[in-house]
């Protein structure tokens, strides 16, 4: 089943104004003493022309979630995921980042924009023990996850099972394993690339259904790379590796 209500409430500026650009904002709350500032009052602009309701409050930090909300909020009609074919078929050279039970909606959001940047064509999450996706991984998204089809499953296993029925390649970090993703052919091709959560890596069932593990080489005596960084590395070498950049 799907996270409910997924981007449902938004805080930040730049969360905020993606929201509006995607048309789903439906409530605005500012502080008034934000109103000063451009980049808020142009928001403000928008939201009212658009005949959006907005509340002028005294300290937006009272109906926020994040600890900064830059003195602006948003509700929102929820973004709705895309099914796990769709994303697979409605582009020529699959590149999904699936996300097995990442814990910190601060790094989902860095993710996601990561993968934007990159050009992976989809975020695969699941619904169940991992991080919602909120407020917090809204605003560390900095519009990222507007931008960017979601696919949510109930399950990261059943789900590479599925996209290796569709002809894809399952590659799963891995920090013991001896093959590098760095210039890995099978990047080039219709790809999934599964990134574990922090600390515990990828679960059991999920490297099993992968095809290849590979780890990011590293030079100093570091034992791992924060998801977020991790999942930025391997979505570039994607990127490389397909000549996207360069």
């Amino acid at each position: 089943m799907a996270h409910a209500g997924i981007g449902t409430d938004l805080e930040g500026i730049h969360a905020v104004a993606a929201a509006l650009d995607a048309g789903r904002v439906t409530r605005l709350i500012v502080e008034r003493g934000r109103l000063k500032h451009a980049d808020i009052a142009a928001l403000v602009e928008r939201a009212a022309n658009d005949s959006i309701s907005i509340e002028h409050v005294d300290d937006a930090r009272d109906h926020a979630t994040t600890s900064a909300p830059q003195g602006i909020l948003a509700t929102a009609r929820p973004i709705v995921p895309t099914p796990l074919k769709q994303a697979v078929q409605s582009v020529d050279n699959t590149a999904l980042l699936v996300l097995d039970h990442i814990e910190d909606p601060r790094n989902i959001g860095a993710i996601a924009r990561s993968a934007v940047a990159a050009g992976m064509t989809a975020l695969v999450i699941s619904s169940r023990r991992s991080a919602p996706i909120g407020a917090t991984a809204f605003k560390a998204a900095v519009g990222a996850l507007e931008r960017i089809p979601i696919v949510v499953v109930s399950s990261i296993a059943d789900a590479l099972k599925r996209t290796s029925q569709l002809g894809l390649w399952n590659v799963g970090l891995a920090g013991e394993s001896d093959q590098s993703l760095l210039g890995l052919d099978l990047l080039a091709q219709p790809v999934a690339l599964c990134v574990g959560a922090e600390g515990a890596g990828l679960s059991r069932l999920v490297a099993e259904r992968c095809d290849v593990l590979a780890s990011i080489p590293m030079v100093g005596d570091t034992e791992s790379l924060n998801a977020s960084v991790a999942a930025a590395i391997a979505s570039f070498e994607v990127a490389r590796v397909r000549g996207w950049v360069s």
